[in-house]
C-alpha cells in the first residue's frame, strides 16, 4: 500500500506543479517566490515534496529548452497554447527528457489526467497526442520495447 500512497503523493505533486507553472505564466513569479508560496500551502504537505521542489526548479531553469522541444511536437505556435496545456506539456517534456525513472506510459497517463481535471473540455486529447509524440521521440527504445510486449 505504501507504493500506492507514494504514487498518489507524486500525482498530487504534479497537480501542485501545474498550478505553480500556471502562476508563473500568468503572474510572472520567479522560482523563489513560487517555492515560498507553495511550501506555505497545506496541500504541499500531502505531495512528494522532493519531486515537486526538484521538478519546479528544473522546469523553471530549463523552460526555454523544454519549450523548444514542445514547439517541435505541436501543430501551432507555442504562444497559442492554453496556459494549462503548456504547463502540462512542460511537466511531460521534463519528465520524458530528465526523469528516466518515470516510465513513459506514466508520464502520458499523468498528463492526460491533469488535462481532464484542469484543461479545456477536450484539452486532454491534445495533451495525449503531444505527449505520445514526445515519448516516441525522446524515449524511442522504451516505446519500442513497450510495443514489442503487446
Amino acid at each position: 500500500m505504501a507504493g500506492h500512497s507514494a504514487s498518489g503523493a507524486r500525482t498530487r505533486a504534479r497537480e501542485l506543479l501545474l498550478q505553480a507553472l500556471y502562476q508563473k505564466q500568468i503572474a510572472g513569479h520567479e522560482l523563489a517566490e513560487l517555492l515560498k508560496q507553495f511550501r506555505a500551502q497545506a496541500a504541499y504537505e500531502r505531495v512528494d515534496v522532493e519531486f515537486f521542489d526538484t521538478a519546479l526548479a528544473d522546469i523553471c531553469r530549463q523552460q526555454p529548452e523544454l519549450e523548444v522541444t514542445i514547439a517541435g511536437l505541436i501543430d501551432r505556435p507555442l504562444e497559442q497554447l492554453d496556459p494549462v496545456e503548456l504547463g502540462i506539456l512542460l511537466i511531460g517534456a521534463y519528465e520524458l527528457q530528465h526523469r528516466p525513472d518515470v516510465p513513459y506510459r506514466v508520464v502520458i497517463n499523468e498528463g492526460v489526467n491533469l488535462g481532464k481535471r484542469f484543461a479545456s473540455v477536450d484539452g486532454y486529447k491534445y495533451v495525449n497526442a503531444c505527449l505520445d509524440k514526445a515519448a516516441q521521440a525522446l524515449r524511442k527504445l522504451e516505446v519500442q520495447a513497450g510495443h514489442a510486449r503487446h
